[in-house]
């Protein structure tokens, strides 16, 4: 009777709780005026905390039913007395036909596909069973994105993130839409795997939309960040200068910043920027983007020459830099030469130079939290190629490109405020800026800076000491590392090895395996997208694979002539770049899809496989040979740490040969041959020269300077050079 009565009481004061817990999360719902509940139809929502089923269904109309699970619904019967529901065991392999015979018979079904609410702060498993639902129904699928739910004290990430009673709740429905009907080459077991990653995929799809915004300004990010993280936060520490800065001293010095630099650049759209990664360029980052300036970060290990044509290229008058980092980094030829072009600041001086009412304006924006510009051409990044070309290329990211990469990184990887991540990684270098650099401070996980990804014994002993768990490096520094590090400087506290920028090594990846006991996850992207297009994660790897393409990207394998496997990738998505700057040209918008120059293939499963670059193929008597086929031949019979470089140069009778640069002093010629004759290899691919040289060139990012070998080879001509013979 009491029970009743009680019952009786919360119906009677149901809608007041209503307005109630609406108003004290400020929930926001959008897309929900579109939703069509007529038919068979399910609701798909992702899983962050106990209120979303009770958040859900206060705004829901009462003929839509939840799925609940028989223990859940056990410890809260009483809830349950207020909304239609069914109850299941997942244990039972009979639940999921009572849910098929609910969404048939065209009663709206809420199923949240993970099962369990998150731990992680990202999106968990999908369980088989929404597949099968989806496939065998043929039902409408609406996904529905739950976002700061995973901030208030009824998730279970308490100790990962910052936890508070009411945050701020944004309730998003999507588009509905159906899953084809199985293909009859496949089994049952096989269709079901295909929906369910096809329902996967529209969810990821949908809470990337939803999170992305028209305009995007990186400094009004940080202030969120700030927000949702806690001003107190440290969130970058500089290891050189032994100085770390918090939200709350992040945000004051690059308002501080911003006063001067408001007035110093007055009118100009781009700014040169020549900094190493250290707290001060952060800062001046930032201070940029208050500005709605675009920072054009040079990139200081490419030489004097390659950088002012960088200037001119982005046509900038303005270089801002450090007199520290200039003589530590021997810049001093690059000042002499720019300093008769362009107008050399120096944050030393800009800084020595504040005067109390800068102090004192910055700290009344501080206080303001006054938000930077959004707009066409204020919120934009420029970062500079290494390719081929005479003058270097303007890559032009958007504040809403690096945005979306990020969130796309969010999506299938899970990270919190418990990480740390290295920054050794050069912000020249999109890499090093988007993973290595926003993704940390806009994320909530501390940044622990360190300015030379070079220093190989070094880079062990910072992630140890510094309990780094997230580490970023190409193959060529995390073999390095490897190489030089004890077994526990990494096994100590690493959670996730990521490799970019080139191709992973097999040796590399055995290495960190049998060393540290560390599967590495390998990804692939270019600087045009931001750059990451495809990554391995802990919940989905494949070895030799490049992984899954983010959510929110498209791909198309175009043919290509003479290539009988895989073709040439093309893709789109919201990381792909605004466009160009061309040297003597000016901006030059990029198309719809973006040519990425690889070959690659991409499996029943959706993953992707890089064959090598469209350019990195030797045209020899009329047959294509993948130069990358032949580096993997030729690395099979070097002696680690040994390492080689293929490149083809114009030969009179054969149209092309091939030109192997190798660092091994025992010759590896007639090992190879023997080899390739055990492989079963066509002699094609046997290089027509190798040459020894004490170190392979490389660029800043890490990855092998081929154009440096190129003209090497080229320099050389038609000369017979004696076989492993130092060149240089």
């Amino acid at each position: 009777m009491i029970k009743w009565m009680f019952v009786a009481l919360v119906r009677l004061l149901l809608p007041c709780l209503r307005l109630f817990v609406l108003f004290a999360f400020k929930v926001k719902v959008t897309g929900m005026e579109s939703l069509v509940l007529t038919g068979k139809t399910v609701l798909i929502p992702n899983h962050v905390s106990l209120l979303d089923a009770v958040l859900l269904a206060l705004i829901l109309p009462k003929d839509v039913a939840f799925v609940v699970n028989t223990n859940i619904a056990k410890r809260f019967a009483w809830v349950l007395h207020f909304r239609a529901h069914i109850t299941v065991d997942p244990l039972n392999p009979y639940s999921v036909r009572t849910m098929l015979k609910t969404i048939q018979s065209e009663t709206p079904l809420v199923i949240f596909p993970e099962g369990r609410i998150s731990t992680t702060g990202g999106m968990m498993k999908i369980y088989g069973g929404i597949g099968y639902l989806a496939l065998r129904s043929q039902a409408r699928i609406v996904p529905i994105a739950i976002e700061g739910l995973e901030y208030s004290k009824f998730s279970y990430l308490r100790g990962k993130i910052k936890q508070r009673w009411f945050p701020q709740v944004n309730i998003t429905f999507g588009e509905a839409f159906r899953v084809p009907l199985g293909d009859d080459r496949f089994t049952r077991k096989v269709q079901k795997e295909h929906a369910t990653e096809a329902v996967r995929n529209q969810l990821l799809r949908h809470l990337l939309e939803s999170r992305l915004q028209p305009e995007v300004n990186l400094f009004n990010e940080l202030l969120s960040a700030a927000h949702k993280n806690g001003q107190s936060t440290v969130i970058c520490v500089d290891v050189l200068s032994n100085s770390a800065l918090t939200y709350r001293k992040l945000q004051l010095t690059s308002y501080t910043l911003a006063v001067p630099l408001g007035k110093l650049l007055q009118g100009r759209k781009r700014v040169a920027l020549l900094l190493p990664n250290a707290a001060g360029h952060v800062v001046t980052l930032f201070a940029l983007f208050r500005l709605g300036i675009t920072p054009a970060i040079l990139n200081y290990s490419a030489g004097r020459q390659a950088m002012l044509d960088a200037c001119e290229t982005a046509e900038v008058s303005i270089v801002l830099t450090s007199k520290a980092f200039i003589v530590k980094a021997g810049l001093s030829d690059f000042v002499q030469a720019a300093s008769s072009c362009y107008q050399l600041v120096y944050l030393e001086e800009v800084k020595e130079a504040l005067t109390l009412v800068d102090k004192l304006h910055g700290l009344f924006d501080f206080l303001q939290r006054k938000k930077g510009p959004v707009g066409a051409g204020q919120n934009e990044v420029v970062l500079f190629t290494s390719g081929s070309e005479s003058k270097p290329k303007g890559v032009v990211l958007t504040h809403r490109n690096i945005c979306a990469n990020l969130q796309q990184a969010r999506l299938v990887i899970a990270f919190n405020s418990s990480d740390s991540v290295l920054g050794s990684m050069p912000m020249f270098h999109s890499f090093g800026l988007t993973a290595g650099t926003m993704l940390p401070i806009l994320s909530g996980v501390k940044l622990v800076l360190y300015p030379n990804p070079l220093h190989y014994k070094v880079i062990p002993e910072l992630v140890y000491d510094r309990n780094i768990t997230i580490l970023f490096g190409t193959s060529t520094f995390l073999g390095a590392y490897a190489r030089t590090a004890h077994p526990y400087d990494f096994a100590h506290s690493l959670r996730y090895v990521v490799a970019g920028a080139e191709r992973l090594k097999e040796e590399v990846r055995q290495i960190w395996q049998d060393k540290f006991g560390i599967r590495i996850l390998e990804g692939y992207g270019t600087t045009e997208t931001t750059p990451v297009i495809s990554l391995n994660t802990p919940m989905y790897t494949k070895k030799g694979s490049v992984g899954k393409l983010l959510p929110g990207m498209d791909a198309v394998v175009e043919e290509v002539e003479g290539i009988a496997t895989g073709g040439h990738l093309l893709v789109r998505g919201p990381n792909v770049m605004k466009g160009y700057l061309i040297h003597s040209k000016g901006f030059v918008p990029a198309s719809e899809w973006y040519s990425t120059g690889d070959i690659v293939t991409l499996d029943d499963q959706g993953y992707l496989f890089i064959q090598a670059r469209l350019q990195s193929f030797a045209k020899i008597g009329g047959e294509k040979v993948s130069l990358l086929m032949v580096e993997e031949l030729v690395s099979k019979v070097l002696m680690s740490p040994a390492v080689c470089a293929a490149v083809h140069v114009p030969d009179r009778r054969k149209g092309e040969r091939i030109i192997v640069f190798h660092t091994s002093k025992v010759r590896p010629h007639e090992t190879l041959r023997e080899s390739m004759r055990g492989e079963g290899q066509p002699a094609i691919y046997m290089p027509s020269e190798f040459r020894y040289i004490e170190k392979l060139p490389l660029l800043g990012s890490g990855k092998i300077d081929y154009v440096t070998l190129k003209q090497w080879a080229l320099k050389s001509g038609a000369a017979n050079i004696d076989e492993d013979k130092p060149t240089v």
